[in-house]
């Protein structure tokens, strides 16, 4: 028995046969997770001999019909969805930049038995900065849905455990780029960024360049990353 019927039969049996009934004339699940693994296949990219990097933040459209009828049951559906794409990544050696995530989202376009999926690498973030430093922080950078402070007298963006901000893409290098801060006028910091001789360099609003000063709402990005600069505005 393939991977594919299995995770069906699972979820036929994990909510009592309503799921068969509800899905008949719509879109079918198993359809789904075969179309997750084909956008792995196809987004694939290659990172070593062995190794290669796939989407892991995806986002289901279906028409609003098929959607309500899903709903009673998107979490048990994208959790195990997931894990079989875990399982398709292990067997084909793919890597996925963060925790995958599978989403269900409306689209007006859409008519009752179709859909589409939309995904992107999605790189996981941590950081060190603390709440009290969050807090007190004039300045911060968004990335990947998250907020992180920017303070005196910088902060370095890589891969690599030395970095403030560790970001695991491997477009990235291992202290990538850093952000300088200084005071400004006011209670407005002055941000620079220049770039640490990384391998794939970084673009500033679109641009290729090492080193310029930053405005609220510039954005720098560094390998499949893109971080958006937030300056607060004077108290």
């Amino acid at each position: 028995m393939g991977g594919l019927q299995r995770l069906e039969n699972k979820l036929e049996q994990m909510i009592s046969g309503a799921f068969a009934r509800a899905f008949r004339s719509a879109v079918q699940p198993v359809e789904i997770a075969a179309a997750l693994q084909r956008e792995c296949d196809n987004n694939a990219q290659i990172l070593s001999r062995e190794r290669r990097l796939v989407p892991n933040d995806f986002h289901v459209e279906l028409s609003r019909t098929d959607l309500d009828r899903l709903s009673a049951y998107d979490a048990a559906l994208a959790e195990d969805m997931a894990g079989q794409l875990r399982t398709h990544a292990d067997q084909q050696g793919y890597v996925f930049p963060g925790p995958v995530t599978i989403s269900f989202d409306a689209a007006d376009d859409l008519t009752t038995g179709r859909f589409r999926i939309r995904s992107r690498a999605q790189a996981k973030v941590t950081s060190d900065a603390t709440a009290t430093q969050a807090g007190r922080a004039r300045a911060f950078i968004e990335v990947n849905g998250t907020r992180h402070p920017l303070q005196q007298p910088g902060l370095v963006v890589g891969r690599g455990t030395e970095a403030d901000l560790r970001i695991n893409d491997p477009g990235v290098s291992r202290r990538h780029i850093q952000f300088l801060i200084s005071p400004g006028s006011g209670a407005t910091p002055q941000i620079e960024v220049h770039d640490l001789g990384s391998t794939n360099g970084m673009l500033v609003d679109g641009h290729r360049i090492t080193s310029t000063r930053l405005r609220d709402g510039s954005e720098v990005r560094i390998g499949s990353t893109t971080m958006v600069v937030r300056v607060l505005e004077d108290r």
